[in-house]
């Protein structure tokens, strides 16, 4: 493809690009966009015939970035930043754009959302998306800027920054707690099969393998829900069962799994980007202040 006459780069093929980049697939891409199969295949093969380079390959579970596309990416992405910014209008310095941030649902849902929508009031420039999923999505990608995880990172080239430390406790009703408090069998609300290899849920699993677990969601902010039902314990990070009306910390001796990290996550590239350090000192800064909230 190298020796094809190369023309200029249509900003839509880009769009297109980015889209299939952090979807990895077809079919999302185009739900992204609202558009059909054949014009993301379409647009690719122009931006690729443009570049005068492969920028993805397709494999049974999706399409890849090669090394090409990579670089194209950052580059997109770039680009998509500057034209949000232009978009906004205004030649001043202040902080704007769009920043993706990433993070699971309980510790989005329970504690990231009503924190970050503070920004854009702060900031009126600024947009912030949050993406929750329990399954992490790639920086690599750029579908997210910053990802907040539970867990030191073991791998990747990204710029890693220490939040603070995760710890949990059995919460339940009043009536529920001073049941097991009073010697009876622990009834739980825990994980969904499809998530039974989370950490909460194998911890749960292996101290208690007997137990019923009556009530099963794919999040702590839904079982909490639950457990205010009177379905039973759930097991939740302190910052939110202290925060929801109608439950207590149960007393009872029960096994509590350690301590977890958070860490903050960004591309090493976009230490200098504005938008995104400003989110990132944010947070940093919001857990620092909010600490006590989180443990024990």
């Amino acid at each position: 493809m190298a020796d094809k006459k190369r023309t200029e780069v249509d900003w839509q093929d880009v769009r297109v690009f980015l889209a299939l980049g952090r979807h990895g697939s077809l079919s999302a891409a185009a739900r992204a966009l609202s558009v059909t199969h054949a014009t993301i295949s379409r647009r690719i093969q122009s931006l690729e015939e443009s570049i005068g380079a492969k920028l993805v390959e397709r494999r049974p579970d999706g399409y890849v970035l090669t090394p090409a596309g990579s670089r194209t990416m950052e580059v997109a992405s770039d680009m998509e930043a500057a034209a949000q910014t232009l978009g906004r209008g205004g030649t001043d310095d202040g902080v704007k754009g769009l920043v993706r941030i990433n993070a699971s649902p309980g510790l989005a849902q329970g504690f990231l959302i009503s924190q970050l929508a503070k920004l854009p009031v702060m900031y009126p420039g600024l947009d912030i998306n949050v993406a929750t999923d329990l399954r992490s999505i790639s920086l690599e990608r750029h579908q997210a800027d910053i990802a907040v995880r539970i867990g030191r990172p073991l791998d990747g080239d990204f710029l890693a920054k220490p939040l603070g430390h995760m710890a949990f406790g059995y919460y339940g009703t009043d009536e529920v707690c001073k049941r097991v408090e009073g010697g009876g069998e622990p009834i739980f609300v825990g994980f969904d099969e499809e998530n039974s290899d989370i950490p909460d849920a194998v911890w749960l699993a292996r101290n208690y393998p007997r137990a019923r677990v009556s009530f099963r969601a794919n999040n702590a902010v839904a079982q909490a829900s639950a457990a205010k039902s009177h379905a039973g314990l759930a097991l939740l990070p302190h910052y939110i069962g202290r925060k929801e009306p109608g439950l207590r910390l149960c007393q009872a001796p029960l096994n509590v799994p350690p301590d977890r990290e958070i860490w903050l996550l960004m591309r090493r590239q976009d230490r200098k980007d504005l938008p995104i350090r400003t989110v990132a000192d944010y947070l940093i800064q919001t857990f620092a202040n909010e600490r006590s909230l989180f443990m024990s």
